[in-house]
């Protein structure tokens, strides 16, 4: 018997026209659950044209930035901060001036300098945390490359001192790739609004000029792995060619890292592992893990992860079971070989896009039951509840090939 999930009726968030950064698409949201209370936090994407940034003879160019929103009500109802961002890209367009602070106090290069989206929220070693996708430059309307003919703009706000050099920031400018940042969040700060203070530049989690990488984050906790503990992560990279098994996969898959230093997962000294590609038809173009793995006690982990066929039949839902190993990297042991979660309801259905989308970016456990957060049709936000025991249970009936275990 399939696990009954329960969706949003209505749209959660929306775009709202009056918001100049929030006036296009507002979705792909992480929550958590706050340690004092029974309220749940919420980091948006959102994105609107940005006029005063605007370069002669080319679209507005589309920053994207992260919104801030809460619930008392276990994500049926949320009240929504318009007012301003929570997070802000730098918007430099000058190689000297593409610097942060991070949160040793030393002046690194900033990887979010253009784009700061899909979030995810979790805790390492009981500190929070959350992870970015971000660009160093904003592109335009990029939906367009989507549609017939396609009109690509990823590069249109990318400027010319990126022809000149060699090394890694240069390169990873140059194709205005997708890096995966790590901020260390206040969750104190973030609740009483002061933004400025609720999130610190830790480093970059991925390597711009080695591949495009998002849906990346780590395990709550260090795993033995080479006889060693080590900080274990996730993550997409687009270009699956560099890593292990890279070439027997040949298109985006889940990837293991670890690493005995966070800053050490965008160099050569992580250490990386294949952990699941394509195997069904609704996930025939690409998969990636959806949100931060959660235990489910005796070293096993609940992993939710996306398949997309095409832009036709889009992104849908699925969840997977990884086992921890004695000295080694985790691996897979139950992992279902239907789509769990897809657009079905009217709002969740594309308008301005062609591509059905209903896309996990949060998934926690709050009594009995799993609460996830969604991007739908890549502009809209959904929350979605199911039981966690009927979930973990249906996901144990398959093994990890997805075949169906008789007993």
């Amino acid at each position: 018997m399939l696990p009954q999930f329960r969706y949003s009726p209505t749209p959660a968030l929306i775009p709202q026209p009056d918001c100049d950064w929030a006036n296009k698409m507002v979705l792909n949201p992480a929550i958590v659950q706050d340690p004092k209370s029974e309220r749940l936090h919420m980091l948006f994407r959102a994105t609107g044209p940005w006029p005063q940034a605007r370069q002669e003879g080319k679209h507005d160019p589309y920053p994207i930035f992260l919104g801030y929103a809460f619930s008392d009500d276990k994500g049926v109802t949320w009240e929504v901060d318009f007012t301003r961002p929570a997070i802000i890209p730098g918007l430099k367009q000058e190689k000297e001036d593409i610097y942060i602070t991070d949160i040793h106090g030393k002046r690194v290069r900033d990887y979010s300098n253009g784009c700061i989206e899909d979030p995810r929220i979790f805790y390492i070693e009981d500190e929070l945390y959350v992870s970015v996708a971000c660009r160093m430059f904003p592109p335009g309307p990029y939906w367009l490359e989507d549609q017939d003919p396609p009109v690509i703009t990823r590069y249109a706000y990318v400027p010319d001192w990126v022809h000149e050099g060699d090394d890694a920031f240069t390169q990873t400018a140059r194709t205005n790739d997708t890096v995966t940042v790590l901020y260390r969040l206040h969750l104190d700060k973030l609740s009483e609004g002061k933004y400025e203070e609720a999130f610190q530049y830790v480093c970059p989690l991925s390597e711009g000029h080695v591949s495009d990488n998002r849906d990346v984050f780590l395990f709550p906790e260090k795993m033995v792995i080479d006889g060693k503990p080590q900080y274990v992560m996730l993550h997409r990279p687009m270009n699956p060619k560099p890593f292990p098994q890279g070439d027997e996969v040949t298109r985006p898959s889940i990837f293991l890292a670890a690493a005995e230093h966070i800053e050490d997962f965008a160099s050569p000294k992580a250490t990386h592992r294949l952990l699941a590609t394509s195997l069904f038809d609704w996930e025939a173009n690409k998969v990636g893990a959806s949100w931060p793995p959660l235990s489910i006690g005796d070293g096993e982990w609940l992993v939710s992860y996306h398949g997309k066929k095409d832009i036709y039949f889009g992104y849908t839902q699925s969840f997977m079971i990884v086992k921890e190993q004695e000295n080694d990297f985790p691996v897979v042991t139950h992992r279902c070989s239907n789509r769990l979660m897809y657009a079905q309801q009217e709002w969740e259905m594309p308008s301005d896009y062609p591509t059905p989308c209903l896309f996990t970016t949060a998934g926690i456990f709050v009594g009995e039951e799993l609460i996830m957060a969604y991007g739908a049709a890549d502009q809209k936000v959904g929350i979605s509840w199911v039981n966690r025991e009927e979930l973990i249970a249906h996901i144990r009936q398959y093994d990890s090939q997805g075949n169906p275990i008789h007993r």
